[in-house]
Protein backbone atom coordinates (compact mmCIF):
# COMPACT_ATOMS: atom_id res chain seq x y z
CA UNK A 1 0.00 0.00 0.00
CA UNK A 2 2.87 2.41 0.81
CA UNK A 3 4.28 1.65 -2.20
CA UNK A 4 1.48 2.59 -4.21
CA UNK A 5 0.71 6.01 -2.56
CA UNK A 6 4.09 6.96 -3.46
CA UNK A 7 3.79 6.02 -7.06
CA UNK A 8 0.51 8.18 -7.08
CA UNK A 9 1.99 11.09 -5.03
CA UNK A 10 4.98 10.94 -7.55
CA UNK A 11 2.95 10.30 -10.80
CA UNK A 12 0.60 13.64 -8.87
CA UNK A 13 3.99 16.04 -8.71
CA UNK A 14 4.76 15.12 -12.39
CA UNK A 15 1.51 15.34 -13.94
CA UNK A 16 0.91 18.86 -11.81
CA UNK A 17 4.35 20.37 -12.99
CA UNK A 18 4.26 18.76 -16.33
CA UNK A 19 1.06 19.21 -17.68
CA UNK A 20 -0.65 21.91 -14.97
CA UNK A 21 -4.40 20.33 -15.00
CA UNK A 22 -7.34 22.42 -13.78
CA UNK A 23 -10.18 21.08 -11.75
CA UNK A 24 -12.94 20.42 -14.37
CA UNK A 25 -15.37 22.02 -11.44
CA UNK A 26 -13.83 24.92 -9.98
CA UNK A 27 -10.76 25.94 -12.35
CA UNK A 28 -8.24 25.85 -9.35
CA UNK A 29 -4.79 23.83 -10.04
CA UNK A 30 -5.33 20.47 -9.29
CA UNK A 31 -3.15 18.57 -6.27
CA UNK A 32 -3.90 15.31 -7.06
CA UNK A 33 -4.88 14.74 -10.88
CA UNK A 34 -4.76 10.86 -11.16
CA UNK A 35 -7.85 11.04 -8.40
CA UNK A 36 -10.18 12.64 -11.58
CA UNK A 37 -10.92 15.50 -13.14
CA UNK A 38 -12.49 17.00 -9.82
CA UNK A 39 -10.32 18.52 -7.00
CA UNK A 40 -11.33 17.07 -3.41
CA UNK A 41 -12.11 20.43 -2.42
CA UNK A 42 -15.16 20.51 -4.91
CA UNK A 43 -16.34 17.35 -3.65
CA UNK A 44 -16.34 17.90 -0.12
CA UNK A 45 -18.45 21.06 -0.72
CA UNK A 46 -21.18 19.11 -1.78
CA UNK A 47 -23.97 19.79 0.44
CA UNK A 48 -26.58 16.68 0.81
CA UNK A 49 -29.85 16.81 1.11
CA UNK A 50 -30.41 15.37 4.59
CA UNK A 51 -33.48 14.39 5.92
CA UNK A 52 -36.21 15.38 6.26
CA UNK A 53 -37.46 15.05 2.95
CA UNK A 54 -40.94 14.74 1.17
CA UNK A 55 -40.77 10.85 0.61
CA UNK A 56 -42.22 11.32 -3.08
CA UNK A 57 -40.05 13.97 -4.61
CA UNK A 58 -36.96 14.74 -1.89
CA UNK A 59 -38.08 18.37 -1.82
CA UNK A 60 -36.56 19.16 1.89
CA UNK A 61 -39.13 19.48 4.63
CA UNK A 62 -38.88 21.58 7.49
CA UNK A 63 -37.69 20.56 10.87
CA UNK A 64 -38.67 17.01 12.65
CA UNK A 65 -39.95 18.59 15.18
CA UNK A 66 -42.43 20.62 13.12
CA UNK A 67 -43.97 18.26 10.92
CA UNK A 68 -46.22 14.70 11.78
CA UNK A 69 -45.81 11.03 10.95
CA UNK A 70 -48.83 12.22 8.19
CA UNK A 71 -47.34 15.47 6.38
CA UNK A 72 -43.67 13.52 5.75
CA UNK A 73 -44.97 15.27 1.82
CA UNK A 74 -44.67 18.35 0.48
CA UNK A 75 -47.58 20.59 0.08
CA UNK A 76 -47.44 20.01 -3.91
CA UNK A 77 -47.24 15.80 -3.45
CA UNK A 78 -50.21 16.14 -1.24
CA UNK A 79 -52.06 17.97 -3.63
CA UNK A 80 -51.97 15.94 -6.81
CA UNK A 81 -50.64 11.85 -7.47
CA UNK A 82 -47.96 11.41 -8.80
CA UNK A 83 -46.54 8.56 -10.69
CA UNK A 84 -43.36 8.32 -9.19
CA UNK A 85 -43.61 6.64 -5.55
CA UNK A 86 -40.47 8.12 -4.04
CA UNK A 87 -37.25 10.09 -5.34
CA UNK A 88 -33.86 11.01 -3.87
CA UNK A 89 -30.84 13.17 -4.86
CA UNK A 90 -27.21 13.83 -3.89
CA UNK A 91 -27.94 16.96 -3.05
CA UNK A 92 -29.39 21.02 -4.67
CA UNK A 93 -28.68 21.39 -8.08
CA UNK A 94 -26.21 24.78 -6.60
CA UNK A 95 -22.64 25.06 -5.80
CA UNK A 96 -19.92 22.44 -6.29
CA UNK A 97 -22.70 19.93 -7.50
CA UNK A 98 -24.16 21.81 -10.51
CA UNK A 99 -20.28 22.53 -11.27
CA UNK A 100 -19.49 19.36 -11.18
CA UNK A 101 -22.79 17.65 -13.31
CA UNK A 102 -21.83 20.71 -15.80
CA UNK A 103 -18.50 19.13 -16.16
CA UNK A 104 -19.81 15.48 -16.82
CA UNK A 105 -22.82 16.67 -19.06
CA UNK A 106 -21.24 19.61 -21.28
CA UNK A 107 -17.35 19.36 -20.87
CA UNK A 108 -17.62 15.12 -21.41
CA UNK A 109 -15.74 14.44 -18.14
CA UNK A 110 -18.04 10.72 -18.28
CA UNK A 111 -15.26 9.65 -15.42
CA UNK A 112 -17.27 11.77 -13.07
CA UNK A 113 -20.09 9.45 -13.41
CA UNK A 114 -18.85 6.59 -10.92
CA UNK A 115 -18.36 8.92 -8.47
CA UNK A 116 -21.43 10.37 -8.39
CA UNK A 117 -23.53 7.21 -8.57
CA UNK A 118 -21.35 6.06 -5.73
CA UNK A 119 -23.31 9.13 -3.91
CA UNK A 120 -26.41 8.24 -5.43
CA UNK A 121 -25.94 4.51 -4.19
CA UNK A 122 -25.43 6.15 -0.49
CA UNK A 123 -28.67 9.19 -0.93
CA UNK A 124 -30.75 6.70 -2.37
CA UNK A 125 -30.43 3.44 -0.36
CA UNK A 126 -33.93 3.30 0.06
CA UNK A 127 -34.83 3.71 -3.21
CA UNK A 128 -32.48 1.44 -4.63
CA UNK A 129 -33.49 -1.28 -2.40
CA UNK A 130 -35.81 -4.42 -3.84
CA UNK A 131 -35.52 -2.35 -7.32
CA UNK A 132 -35.19 -4.86 -10.20
CA UNK A 133 -34.05 -2.20 -12.96
CA UNK A 134 -32.49 1.32 -13.49
CA UNK A 135 -33.59 2.61 -16.31
CA UNK A 136 -31.89 5.93 -17.81
CA UNK A 137 -34.17 9.02 -19.07
CA UNK A 138 -33.31 9.11 -22.46
CA UNK A 139 -32.03 11.46 -24.36
CA UNK A 140 -33.69 12.31 -28.57
CA UNK A 141 -31.35 10.89 -30.66
CA UNK A 142 -30.47 14.10 -32.53
CA UNK A 143 -29.01 15.67 -29.07
CA UNK A 144 -27.40 11.95 -28.29
CA UNK A 145 -25.51 12.58 -31.60
CA UNK A 146 -24.28 15.82 -30.83
CA UNK A 147 -23.22 14.95 -27.08
CA UNK A 148 -21.88 11.51 -27.71
CA UNK A 149 -23.55 9.76 -25.02
CA UNK A 150 -25.90 10.25 -22.16
CA UNK A 151 -25.50 11.38 -19.07
CA UNK A 152 -28.26 9.70 -17.19
CA UNK A 153 -26.96 6.46 -18.42
CA UNK A 154 -23.41 6.79 -17.43
CA UNK A 155 -24.78 7.21 -13.94
CA UNK A 156 -27.60 4.32 -13.80
CA UNK A 157 -24.42 2.21 -15.38
CA UNK A 158 -22.62 2.31 -11.87
CA UNK A 159 -25.47 1.70 -9.84
CA UNK A 160 -25.36 -2.11 -9.11
CA UNK A 161 -29.00 -2.77 -10.48
CA UNK A 162 -29.11 -4.17 -13.93
CA UNK A 163 -29.45 -1.70 -16.35
CA UNK A 164 -32.13 -1.60 -18.98
CA UNK A 165 -32.53 1.22 -22.12
CA UNK A 166 -36.41 1.08 -22.18
CA UNK A 167 -37.09 4.42 -22.78
CA UNK A 168 -37.25 6.54 -25.73
CA UNK A 169 -38.01 9.84 -26.64
CA UNK A 170 -40.93 10.17 -29.75
CA UNK A 171 -40.10 13.09 -30.62
CA UNK A 172 -37.07 16.42 -29.77
CA UNK A 173 -38.45 18.68 -26.65
CA UNK A 174 -37.04 22.17 -26.18
CA UNK A 175 -34.61 22.00 -22.67
CA UNK A 176 -36.54 21.78 -19.41
CA UNK A 177 -34.43 24.60 -18.25
CA UNK A 178 -35.05 27.20 -20.74
CA UNK A 179 -38.77 26.70 -19.75
CA UNK A 180 -40.82 28.59 -16.86
CA UNK A 181 -42.37 25.70 -14.15
CA UNK A 182 -46.04 25.59 -15.39
CA UNK A 183 -44.88 24.52 -19.56
CA UNK A 184 -42.73 21.58 -18.45
CA UNK A 185 -45.40 19.32 -18.37
CA UNK A 186 -46.68 19.98 -20.91
CA UNK A 187 -43.44 20.41 -23.06
CA UNK A 188 -42.92 16.35 -21.97
CA UNK A 189 -46.53 15.49 -22.40
CA UNK A 190 -46.69 12.14 -24.26
CA UNK A 191 -42.77 12.67 -25.58
CA UNK A 192 -41.57 9.23 -23.93
CA UNK A 193 -42.42 5.74 -25.27
CA UNK A 194 -41.17 2.08 -24.59
CA UNK A 195 -39.01 0.39 -26.45
CA UNK A 196 -39.54 -2.64 -28.35
CA UNK A 197 -38.63 -5.72 -26.63
CA UNK A 198 -38.61 -4.38 -23.57
CA UNK A 199 -40.60 -6.26 -20.73
CA UNK A 200 -40.91 -4.61 -17.22
CA UNK A 201 -44.58 -5.98 -16.34
CA UNK A 202 -44.15 -6.84 -12.68
CA UNK A 203 -40.74 -4.75 -12.23
CA UNK A 204 -39.98 -2.10 -9.66
CA UNK A 205 -37.94 0.79 -11.82
CA UNK A 206 -35.18 2.96 -10.72
CA UNK A 207 -35.54 6.20 -13.29
CA UNK A 208 -32.23 8.01 -13.21
CA UNK A 209 -31.53 11.64 -14.71
CA UNK A 210 -28.80 13.71 -13.67
CA UNK A 211 -31.24 17.10 -12.44
CA UNK A 212 -34.89 17.05 -11.38
CA UNK A 213 -36.18 20.54 -11.55
CA UNK A 214 -40.01 19.94 -11.39
CA UNK A 215 -40.05 16.54 -11.59
CA UNK A 216 -42.14 17.14 -15.31
CA UNK A 217 -39.66 14.58 -17.04
CA UNK A 218 -39.57 11.86 -14.35
CA UNK A 219 -43.34 12.01 -14.42
CA UNK A 220 -43.66 11.72 -17.96
CA UNK A 221 -41.40 8.41 -18.07
CA UNK A 222 -42.97 6.89 -15.24
CA UNK A 223 -46.71 7.10 -16.85
CA UNK A 224 -45.26 5.21 -19.64
CA UNK A 225 -43.65 2.54 -17.80
CA UNK A 226 -46.66 2.35 -15.46
CA UNK A 227 -48.94 1.86 -18.44
CA UNK A 228 -46.55 -0.59 -19.66
CA UNK A 229 -47.17 -2.68 -16.67
CA UNK A 230 -44.24 -1.79 -14.29
CA UNK A 231 -45.23 -2.51 -10.30
CA UNK A 232 -43.22 0.40 -9.07
CA UNK A 233 -41.29 3.76 -10.24
CA UNK A 234 -39.12 5.44 -8.43
CA UNK A 235 -36.57 7.79 -9.35
CA UNK A 236 -32.88 8.91 -8.49
CA UNK A 237 -31.21 12.03 -9.55
CA UNK A 238 -27.90 13.21 -8.77
CA UNK A 239 -29.24 16.82 -8.21
CA UNK A 240 -32.41 18.60 -7.55
CA UNK A 241 -33.58 22.27 -7.98
CA UNK A 242 -35.21 23.00 -4.38
CA UNK A 243 -37.56 25.87 -3.15
CA UNK A 244 -36.78 25.47 0.31
CA UNK A 245 -34.76 26.68 2.76
CA UNK A 246 -34.81 25.15 6.42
Amino acid sequence: MASSDGLRACADALMAVLLAPACAACDTPMDSPTRGPVCGGCWNRIVPITPPVCETCAEPLPSWRVISMEQQRCARCRRRRTAVSSARAIGAYDGALRDIIHALKYDRRRSLAAPLAARLRIHGAEVLMGADVAIPVPLHRSRRRRRGFNQAADLARHLGLPLADALRRTRATPSQTDLPAARRHANVRDAFALRRRHDVAGCCVVLVDDVSTTGATLEACARVLLDAGAREVRALTAARAVSRQR
